[in-house]
């Protein structure tokens, strides 16, 4: 990159004009100029980057959550929670794995998040629906774990596991298989929020953002918004 490189030169300069005070101030000083451009420069190709991001229209989780309750296979209610919590608190694959017993507050309905990547951990309601569902299945499936979801191998389930159960569960909804991917549930998750007219802070307190710039994304012009507009023009 061309600024790179200009901030390389006048760096090779700074050193060597050490002993000259001005000189050394003013090359001091346009370094740091260009440096807090060449930042500017790199969170805006971020955030352009991040703007394409996967998710499902509302319609389609749902379909999701009935798929996988008709499903049949013996894991259905551990599924369906994973899909659904990693929702409502707009959870990373590896944050749901990492959920204890004593994250789940039932006379509340409160769930604590452990978030990761910097994010804040916060606390989120759940539906009155998810909140019973999980009260039962603790209640059904006991184990001596500190964490709620186990694998097969009654291990805390991992990313590479909840990514694989994504998959079964995209193909046999007939899902697109490119956002068969369990981070896609978390960007749902956002997009619905902001469908839903919530505020960019409430959104953020909701998926733990640290900075609101990771909130921004879930605020570009979505399916339904565009719907919208193209309804009011009568297309």
């Amino acid at each position: 990159m061309e600024l790179e490189l200009q901030i390389k030169q006048l760096e090779e300069e700074l050193n060597k004009n050490r002993s000259n005070i001005v000189i050394y101030t003013l090359l001091e000083d346009k370094i740091k100029q260009l440096k807090e451009e060449l930042k500017k420069i790199r969170r805006k190709k971020k955030r352009t980057a991040n703007r394409d991001i996967k998710y499902l229209r509302y319609e389609e989780f749902q379909h999701l959550i009935k798929t996988i309750e008709n499903n049949g296979d013996y894991f259905w209610m551990r599924d369906k929670l994973l899909f659904l919590i990693a929702f409502e608190c707009g959870l990373r694959a590896s944050e749901v794995g990492s959920i204890k017993k004593e994250d789940f507050f039932s006379d509340k309905r409160e769930m604590f998040c452990r978030r990761l990547k910097g994010s804040r951990n916060n606390t989120v309601k759940l539906t009155q629906d998810t909140s019973i569902l999980l009260e039962n299945f603790m209640e059904r499936y006991p184990n001596d774990s500190p964490y709620i979801f186990l694998s097969r191998k009654k291990l805390p389930i991992t990313k590479f596991t909840l990514n694989k159960i994504c998959k079964k569960y995209f193909k046999s909804a007939a899902l697109p298989m490119e956002k068969a991917h369990f981070h896609t549930i978390k960007h749902t998750s956002g997009v619905h929020m902001a469908e839903e007219g919530l505020d960019i802070k409430e959104v953020q307190y909701i998926l733990g953002h640290r900075n609101v710039d990771n909130t921004m994304i879930y605020f570009d012009f979505t399916t339904k918004q565009q719907e919208s507009l193209y309804s009011k023009l009568g297309r």
